[in-house]
């Protein structure tokens, strides 16, 4: 069996990432053609509400990404990708819930950004890292 590498560890979390994105715009395309709106929300808050969901995402996930992709190229230990990567794909899951179901504050929004945050640190502390090490 082979062992599993760096690249491996981030194709897992960037394939995740892609697929979470995706279920967000089609969360976006269902609520247009349910209130049958083409460009912008039309005044509809759940429309609204998905757009800023996919939009919220579209935000973050692109430079955790890269973060990942670049600790496979510089070979960090697949372990140091998978925490990265499941502690952000995580975070991304609970904002999306949260915000999703609620425009206001929530538990699962708060615990997302949080998570998203600790991510996003624990990526640059690693990259750092691995920078000047």
């Amino acid at each position: 069996m082979d062992t599993i590498t760096s690249g491996h560890a981030a194709a897992l979390w960037v394939g995740l990432n892609l697929f979470l994105l995706l279920t967000l715009s089609l969360l976006v395309v269902r609520q247009r053609q349910r209130h049958k709106v083409a460009l912008g929300d039309g005044g509809v808050p759940e429309l609204a509400q998905a757009i800023r969901t996919f939009g919220n995402a579209t935000e973050y996930v692109p430079a955790a990404l890269v973060g990942l992709a670049v600790l496979a190229i510089v070979e960090a230990p697949p372990l140091a990708i998978h925490v990265a990567g499941f502690v952000f794909f995580v975070g991304r899951v609970l904002h999306a819930v949260g915000l999703s179901s609620s425009g206001g504050t929530s538990f699962p929004r708060a615990i997302g950004i949080l998570m998203t945050w600790i991510g996003y640190v624990f990526l640059g502390a690693v990259l750092l890292f691995y920078a000047v090490a």
